[in-house]
């Protein structure tokens, strides 16, 4: 029915009385005579207790995924170092985090560690020295000492899961100096991710034979031996005490991601 034939005398319906709620539109007993949404959001505070609910947490790792994402996306090739907060300055394993650190620098890698004292403010200090560009990825504990002061581009995360996928998502590769269960933990990490090809070839390398050495004859005779993994999976291993040699091996890991991609 047109228009004109609806209403012959050309009037139309008064305009009924309407509530909007966001895109809804309420008239006639359908309004009501709450408060608005803003009104809700400022005027009362009201229980805290949802801040510790579970959905709520999920908006949280959510956020650390994006300012992750967000802050690291531009960073450009790089390795992760890993090592043991407790490493004193005056220790020999400081200095070598800071040759390591200088020496991924000068190989034009940036340098990812953990972000905190010891081993890791070595690697940062390193290559903040050498011109590098020096990445701190931290993570709340209840004896949080805060970023180290080589650090470059700092993020801190509240979740564990959301800095590792940080680590392996902007890294080419994983050197680890002698560290404790943080380090053992990134360690198998990487490997499990490497050996189910959830990435692609991922070198981890274990510096420092004399440490790590007692680790790989254990996953050689033990593991291997045993039947648990194969030949090819302790080949994801590499051990070294020179420095040359552990970033000519994220180098030509890194050529051949290259040819391949």
């Amino acid at each position: 029915m047109s228009e004109q034939s609806e209403f012959p005398d050309g009037q139309y319906p008064e305009r009924p009385v309407e509530r909007h709620k966001g895109p809804v539109v309420l008239r006639r007993d359908r309004r009501d005579q709450g408060s608005t949404t803003d009104q809700r959001l400022l005027d009362a505070r009201g229980p805290s207790d949802w801040v510790h609910t579970d959905p709520w947490r999920v908006l949280r790792i959510q956020a650390e995924f994006v300012e992750g994402f967000g802050a690291l996306a531009e960073v450009p090739r790089a390795v992760t170092v890993f090592g043991s907060a407790r490493t004193k300055r005056d220790e020999p394993e400081y200095e070598l985090g800071r040759k390591i650190g200088g020496a991924l620098a000068e190989a034009g890698f940036a340098v990812i560690t953990g972000g905190g004292p010891g081993a890791m403010e070595a690697v940062n200090r390193g290559a903040n020295e050498a011109g590098g560009f020096s990445v701190g990825l931290g993570i709340e504990l209840p004896f949080e000492q805060g970023l180290n002061p080589w650090v470059d581009l700092g993020v801190n995360f509240r979740y564990f899961f959301a800095r590792k996928t940080m680590f392996i998502k902007y890294s080419q590769a994983f050197i680890c100096l002698p560290g404790g269960f943080g380090t053992l933990d990134e360690l198998f990490e990487a490997l499990v991710l490497v050996q189910t090809k959830k990435v692609t070839k991922f070198p981890v390398v274990l510096f420092g034979t004399e440490y790590w050495g007692g680790l790989y004859d254990w996953i050689s005779k033990s593991v291997l031996d045993g039947g648990k993994i194969s030949a090819k999976d302790l080949d994801l291993l590499h051990l070294t005490d020179d420095i040359d040699d552990a970033v000519r091996v994220v180098e030509d890991s890194y050529q051949a991601w290259e040819d391949t991609h």
